[in-house]
């Protein structure tokens, strides 16, 4: 699943082209992704002229200055195409510009979603509500982290991937900074001292912001817009890497939780 830095590529990726533009044709190709298409987004987005692109948790926004805001996720395997040379049977959404570019929301599984909301309102979207903070905004810090956890018994790992505590972290990521951390994903959330909390939110921040940089990692069907894949797999530590060396000189390990699959490295990790 695309996590946050595929989405923040994503969307620098459709700002390049989407940022100021009329947009001259709005085509929902079906009726529902994971969830119905609004009935009313060809009326309201044709003729609209995009106003901001921006990311909250791994969701889309796109602004227009017709008080419209539409809100996209890219679920499992969903992308956007810039400049398709051709209209394929996945792709679900179509945005065409008034010079000419043309968009293409491609999404095999259909796990993914379009909505649209006010601009205005956009922080009350029911998904928007029950989220904690952006871990790379100013209001996600080792104090904030703390009282969020507070109490809590279920493992940190757990405890991350709950977009109540903070938004947009994934699998991926919440393995690599904790091992980025040293701390190990079943150690209780509410137990973790303030010290290496700073260390933990440090590594969330640091891992994030390198796999931005590196346009995200690149799993099954995920690409930038423009097409080319995120190399940051190519950086990963511990995610993906069970029995090969670890940074610390270590053995990464692989256990299952809940279905999915967790990579740290015992020898580092306490």
């Amino acid at each position: 699943m695309p996590e946050l830095p595929e989405v923040e590529t994503t969307v620098a990726g459709l700002r390049s082209v989407l940022e100021g533009a009329v947009l001259a044709r709005v085509e929902p190709r079906r009726a529902d992704l994971r969830f119905p298409i609004p009935v009313d987004l060809r009326q309201r987005l044709t003729g609209a002229t995009v106003t901001a692109l921006t990311r909250r948790a791994k969701y889309g926004l796109i602004a227009t200055d017709r008080g419209d805001m539409m809100i996209f996720h890219l679920g499992m395997s969903g992308r956007w195409r810039v400049d398709p040379t051709a209209i394929g049977p996945h792709d679900h959404l179509i945005l065409e510009t008034g010079a000419g570019r043309r968009l293409a929301l491609n999404d095999p599984r259909r796990f993914g979603s379009v909505d649209l909301v006010r601009s205005d309102a956009w922080e009350a979207y029911s998904p928007f509500t029950r989220m904690g903070p952006e871990p790379l905004g100013p209001d996600f810090d080792a104090t904030v982290l703390a009282r969020a956890l507070a109490g809590k018994a279920t493992s940190i790992k757990a405890a991350l991937l709950d977009q109540r505590i903070v938004a947009g972290l994934g699998n991926i990521y919440v393995c690599e900074a904790l091992n980025m951390a040293g701390i190990a994903p079943t150690r209780a959330a509410g137990k973790i001292s303030r010290p290496r909390l700073t260390l933990l939110v440090d590594a969330i921040r640091e891992v994030l912001a390198a796999a931005i940089i590196a346009g995200g990692s690149t799993l099954r069907d995920y690409a930038r817009p423009d097409g080319e894949l995120g190399y940051f797999s190519k950086q990963w530590r511990v995610y993906g890497r069970e029995g090969e060396i670890c940074p610390c000189g270590g053995t990464v390990q692989r256990r299952v939780d809940g279905g999915r699959s967790t990579f740290f490295c015992p020898k580092c990790q306490k």
